[in-house]
């Protein structure tokens, strides 16, 4: 009996020994040939870094309305190392966000990382359903998705922002310091069956600033719907439009057409996203004859009714040069010059003023540099400087020709006008916060004198010239229509094609709105003062009500 108990024993000593064996020669192995590999897995398993994006500030108009803000969504991450079964939980994520799980399975079965993700942005109720399973792994932290209320209102102005929240276009990217605020950071601590325990906030968000527009989001969007519908009617290529406060240069709507929905900012072609007004150039045309007459004006070479016998052609240089209609030898004033639009006439006065003076009175009115309004991108423009002008320049520039500018360049030209002869540096954003943005740049180009001289010429140029389709009943109107070829790329101008435009100052006793419209190629009729004069018409009717500007031209009793 007591020899059993013995080698009983015994063998319970022998069961013991190689067990601590094992034990000793497991412990061996995870201390000291695993040991690198396990540390980092226990480190992954335990914390996870997560950095936490900041609330993006809203841009207002000035109304108060959004056009931009932020949206509730929830993004979903992964750590591969924390799942056993990557197929499962692929097709578990698949099934609650609408993902196909193949593309999921890659990311989930890469055991290397600790951290990818399935999902940016994801709806926040798919989410939280997709929470509730509880599915070891999967983590979840709250962000916003930049969401643009009014869809297509001023789209191409606001710009777009990427997946990370960094602006890429327009005043997104502009004012990105400013909208973006800071990131924060989290470490996330979880138990080994890869349940969150803990969240350690490290750094929290700092939420971006809010941006006040000098948009007005009813007057933008009026200007968009006359757009559309002027570039529909003459089967044009695109349009331009600019309304402008002239005393402060403030902008009121900027139109570009075709538009796009801000929201599907990744869907459209670069050129669909671009701010032409700002960006782009074109040839003026005849809107470009009142820097001609400004500078004749102002260096008292005529009056208003100095008059000229003007032929319907002129030589300069190597090349002739006539008025758009034809028409016998006429005998007209500097006021019917600009009235009737005549290339002649504007020519004549250019040889009058001289190479030199033109060229400075070119510069004068801001053209060849950015006007500096608050928007990315801003194209100088194009001006041939004095020691490139060939003999027939001076046939070409006066006339809106052989120069290039973009709108919101003779937007701010023609505000300086109806502002009393004072440029005020054009500009999109009134406030940043609570704070008003640094003040505008204002500088005299013309005298008062001559500036009241431009009005009642251009007011000439409504009553009785080429601009009658945008007069305003009960509002005395001044502007000018501007016809021009476009260039074809290569040094010449492409057959057929033109743009035509109207800018336009309203009241003109009291002025105050500028109103450019610009249309591209359109088909049926090329002259501003049939394509786009009517639609300054109905752009600038829509503001005077809207803005409850009074009439300053009595409407005759029937």
């Amino acid at each position: 009996m007591t020899r059993v108990v013995n080698r009983r024993i015994r063998l319970l000593l022998t069961l013991l020994v190689v067990a601590f064996a094992g034990l000793l020669v497991r412990a061996f192995w995870l201390q000291g040939v695993r040991a690198a590999s396990l540390s980092r897995l226990g480190a992954t398993q335990q914390r996870v870094d997560v950095t936490i994006p900041a609330i993006r500030g809203t841009i207002f108009d000035r109304t108060g309305t959004p056009l931009a803000l932020g949206e509730q969504a929830t993004t979903v991450y992964a750590d591969p190392m924390q799942i056993s079964d990557p197929q499962q939980v692929a097709d578990a994520v698949g099934k609650a966000l609408g993902l196909k799980p193949e593309t999921l399975l890659a990311s989930l079965s890469d055991r290397s990382r600790g951290f990818v993700y399935l999902e940016r942005q994801a709806d926040p109720l798919k989410a939280a359903a997709l929470e509730r399973q509880r599915i070891p792994g999967l983590g979840f932290y709250p962000e916003q998705q930049r969401w643009y209320p009014q869809h297509t209102v001023g789209a191409q102005v606001l710009g777009g922002v990427g997946i990370d929240g960094n602006g890429l276009a327009g005043l997104e990217l502009e004012l990105n310091k400013e909208l973006a605020g800071a990131p924060g950071h989290e470490t996330i601590v979880r138990d080994p069956s890869g349940r969150t325990i803990d969240v350690l906030h490290d750094r929290p968000a700092v939420q971006g600033q809010n941006v006040t527009l000098t948009l007005d989001h009813s007057i933008q969007a009026n200007a968009e719907e006359v757009l559309r519908a002027t570039i529909q009617k003459w089967h044009a290529q695109d349009g331009t439009a600019i309304v402008l406060d002239p005393r402060t240069g403030a902008v009121l709507a900027m139109a570009i057409e075709p538009g796009y929905d801000a929201n599907r900012f990744s869907d459209v072609s670069a050129a669909t996203q671009r701010d032409r007004a700002v960006t782009d150039t074109y040839e003026p045309g005849s809107t470009f004859k009142l820097v001609t007459v400004a500078g004749a004006l102002s260096d008292r070479i005529v009056s208003p009714s100095t008059a000229f016998t003007l032929p319907y052609s002129i030589q300069v240089a190597d090349r002739v040069i006539h008025d758009a209609e034809p028409r016998g030898t006429v005998r007209y004033s500097v006021a019917q010059i600009l009235a009737h639009s005549s290339n002649v006439g504007a020519i004549t006065l250019a040889e009058l003023l001289g190479q030199r003076r033109l060229v400075q009175w070119i510069s004068q009115f801001g053209f060849g540099r950015v006007t500096g309004i608050d928007f990315p991108g801003e194209s100088p423009g194009i001006v041939l400087p004095a020691d490139k002008w060939s003999g027939s320049t001076i046939g070409n520039v006066p006339i809106g020709q052989g120069i290039a500018v973009t709108p919101v360049q003779m937007a701010s030209a023609y505000a300086a006008v109806a502002n009393r002869g004072v440029w005020s540096q054009p500009h999109l954003v009134a406030r940043i916060g609570r704070d008003s943005t640094t003040a505008v740049q204002h500088r005299r180009i013309v005298s008062t004198r001559v500036a009241s001289e431009l009005i009642t010429m251009l007011k000439d140029v409504v009553a009785e010239g080429t601009g009658t389709y945008a007069a305003i009943p009960g509002y005395q109107v001044a502007g000018k229509t501007g016809t021009a070829q476009i260039p074809d790329g290569h040094g010449g101008y492409a057959t057929g094609e033109y743009n035509a435009s109207f800018i336009g100052i309203v009241p003109a006793s009291r002025p105050r709105l500028v109103v450019m419209v610009l249309v591209d190629d359109p088909r049926g009729a090329i002259f501003g003062g049939v394509v786009a004069a009517p639609a300054f018409a109905q752009i600038a009717s829509f503001d005077l009500r809207y803005l409850e500007i009074p009439p300053d031209k009595p409407t005759p009793r029937p």
